[in-house]
């Protein structure tokens, strides 16, 4: 019979107080170590127990070694040097000042799980099966309150929760509480990978008690794998003891007892569902498995939709992309306007941090903004000279024409406000409606400050002259211009990423040689008028 360590508490908070565990006690201050001791004199990472398998030349037995603490570590009041030192029944081993009396004992049939790491359970049920044990457990009886209540949640999700991400992190986050984990993640297959080599990323993580486990170690790829690999749902009740499986994210993410639960629908496999459970946990069961597994057959209806609106959104941003490179293609003096336009208004969006929405609509609309070009006659759109204010105005429909194209299309209505009045200015002088601060609308001002930017930095002779602008005295004009062409957060928001809009800008136009100013001004946005 397996022989347990038992460490008991001799003074202070922690007397008569318990620690055990068949394999290996990790002392120190990280909340996911067996032993955890939050006292001054301890470290963080202080000192390990673990257990010597018998083998013909030693006996079965106990070794303490120091994890170059800084107070030390001491047996029977002495300090240990580097190196494994034995324990004996009744020694006083001591971390820092916290003492503790060492105890041996028998396993007993309740006490912690056996030495091999094979799957104790597993579930390769289809999706019926999986919908099935929404309502009835693995003893086929009426589910408990508090578990139907997480599975009905998790269907409340699909209705609710506007982005993929929201999704799959209130999944993840039903699935912890519910399974009493320490962690879980969604891994999702990306789809680029054979069926015997599957590229699954993380999407979602979420840490219960692990502490700073959270940035390192996520999950198990090589489980993960396995189960994504055999589509089936498998519980592994003790992973240290299994030196083939035993990697750096099972042993130093503090996973004792691991659910790797397929997700998937009865047209394909998503992913997996991957929760662990800590040494201070009791093991995960083959009704947690049941659970999990109708919960993830649940879930994985609605992350699938989540994942073709995804794709869908996608391609409808692509084929407006091409549409707007059309444009483009009649005007040689425009080309790539549309990509960096498109790529400065997001990243103004993103640093005033507009809502996903709002975000997702400058995606979608910049690059429409200049649709209503496909009107503009030729001899004005490709004139390589400077334009006659006639011939100016009748440009200056290009928002209009734009508007009114666009207003075909009940799906783009919400962009309506970019294409129609990226133009107008913020002290009411611009084009088309002339409008005036505020009652432009806010996308509008987003686009206006990087459809501006990109005018004066691109040759466009019609506008500016032969010879585009230096990042530098585009800035520039950019802050003179705060509180006149453009409303003031967006200039001072702008300025706030010129490094950013540089770099992106040189990305995009690698013809244009980079210069660097003899003095590097720090613009202090300004508001004028």
């Amino acid at each position: 019979m397996k022989r347990i360590m038992r460490l008991r508490g001799v003074s202070g908070a922690i007397k008569g107080k318990v620690w055990e565990h068949p394999n290996l006690i990790r002392v120190g201050r990280l909340p996911q170590f067996e032993l955890m001791l939050d006292d001054p004199s301890v470290s963080r990472r202080h000192a390990e127990v673990v257990r010597r398998v018998a083998s013909a030349e030693v006996p079965d037995n106990w070794l303490v070694r120091d994890l170059e603490s800084t107070n030390g570590t001491y047996l029977n009041g002495a300090r240990v040097a580097a190196g494994d030192h034995i324990l004996q029944p009744r020694d006083i081993v001591q971390f820092g000042k916290v003492a503790f009396l060492v105890e041996v004992t028998d396993a007993t049939p309740e006490g912690p799980p056996s030495d091999s790491m094979v799957m104790a359970a597993t579930t390769k049920a289809g999706f019926e099966e999986g919908i099935r044990r929404l309502a009835f457990g693995r003893d086929q009886m009426p589910r408990a309150g508090d578990e139907l209540l997480a599975l009905l949640r998790a269907g409340h999700h699909l209705v609710y929760l506007e982005t993929e991400d929201q999704l799959l992190d209130s999944i993840l986050n039903d699935a912890v509480s519910v399974l009493d984990a320490q962690r879980g993640a969604i891994v999702l297959c990306d789809g680029t990978g054979p069926e015997d080599d599957p590229k699954l990323k993380l999407r979602s993580l979420v840490v219960g008690g692990c502490g700073d486990a959270k940035d390192r170690f996520h999950f198990s790829k090589r489980l993960t794998t396995r189960c994504f690999a055999r589509g089936e749902s498998a519980l592994y009740k003790n992973v240290q003891d299994e030196k083939e499986l035993l990697t750096q994210s099972i042993a130093d993410g503090a996973m004792s007892s691991i659910l790797c639960v397929l997700l998937r629908t009865p047209r394909r496999k998503l992913g997996v569902l991957h929760l662990d459970r800590g040494f201070l946990q009791e093991p995960f069961t083959e009704d947690d498995l049941m659970l999990a597994d109708a919960l993830a057959a649940h879930a994985s209806a609605g992350i699938e939709c989540s994942l073709l609106l995804r794709k869908q959104r996608e391609l409808f941003r692509n084929t407006i992309m091409v549409l707007a490179q059309m444009v483009e293609l009649r005007d040689e003096y425009t080309g790539g306007h549309t990509k960096r336009v498109t790529e400065y208004a997001t990243a103004l969006a993103e640093h005033m941090e507009m809502s996903a929405e709002d975000i997702e609509l400058i995606k979608l609309g910049t690059p429409l903004h200049d649709i209503g070009k496909i009107g503009i006659s030729d001899e004005i759109l490709r004139k390589p000279g400077k334009l006659t204010a006639q011939e100016f105005a009748v440009m200056q429909t290009h928002t209009i024409l734009g508007a009114e194209y666009l207003s075909t299309i009940p799906e783009l209505h919400p962009c309506i406000p970019i294409v129609r009045n990226h133009h107008e200015r913020w002290d009411g002088t611009g084009y088309p409606d002339r409008l005036a601060k505020t009652d432009i609308h806010h996308l509008a001002r987003i686009v206006a400050v990087a459809d501006a930017f990109d005018a004066m930095t691109s040759n466009r002779p019609y506008h500016i002259g032969k010879k585009g602008r230096s990042p530098d005295e585009a800035f520039a004009e950019v802050d003179a211009q705060s509180g006149r062409q453009f409303d003031p957060d967006c200039a001072r928001a702008f300025l706030e990423i010129r490094d950013e809009i540089t770099r992106t800008m040189y990305e995009l136009m690698p013809q244009v040689p980079q210069r660097r100013p003899t003095v590097m001004p720090e613009w202090a946005p300004t508001t004028h008028g």
